[in-house]
């Protein structure tokens, strides 16, 4: 839902339908965010001109930016400029303290966020399949039923 690295940044849950950016955060992690918060931070840090505000805040701690954690199983487009990927956000593992966020594609190929290009643009397509994927069934389990909600068309409530 959101990798081990992530757990000491501010976070939440994705809503759907939301553009979301692949951001690389203060921990060196790659993770999603708000592409409208990360440009209310530029734009404030373009209002701080003053000498003694720069160097105020190169020596402090880096503004803070909420990850967005996605739900397993949660349908998703990766939005390169002229294409858009339909992909399933995915763990590969429920081990601790390694990278485990992942989206896998239609072909089956499993690609680690930690992978992705930083600025690639997301967006939250269905969360509603996110609920009936199993974290604790070995990954060639869940991949049978990741499989079978991409052939699955969208419903709306």
């Amino acid at each position: 839902m959101c990798d081990y690295s992530l757990m000491g940044v501010p976070n939440r849950l994705a809503r759907e339908g939301e553009e979301l950016v692949v951001y690389r955060f203060h921990t060196g992690s790659i993770g999603l965010a708000s592409p409208a918060e990360l440009d209310y931070l530029e734009a404030m840090k373009a209002v701080r001109k003053g000498f003694w505000t720069r160097v105020k805040d190169f020596l402090s701690l880096p503004e803070p930016v909420c990850a967005v954690c996605i739900p397993p199983g949660t349908r998703l487009e990766l939005h390169e400029p002229n294409s858009a990927e339909p992909v399933v956000f995915t763990q590969t593992s429920t081990a601790t303290n390694r990278y485990r966020d992942a989206v896998q594609f239609a072909n089956g190929r499993v690609l680690l966020l930690q992978e992705l290009r930083q600025g690639l643009r997301v967006k939250v397509i269905d969360l509603s399949n996110a609920a009936s994927l199993d974290l604790e069934a070995p990954l060639e389990d869940r991949e049978s039923v990741l499989a079978d909600q991409r052939h699955r068309p969208a419903t709306k409530a």
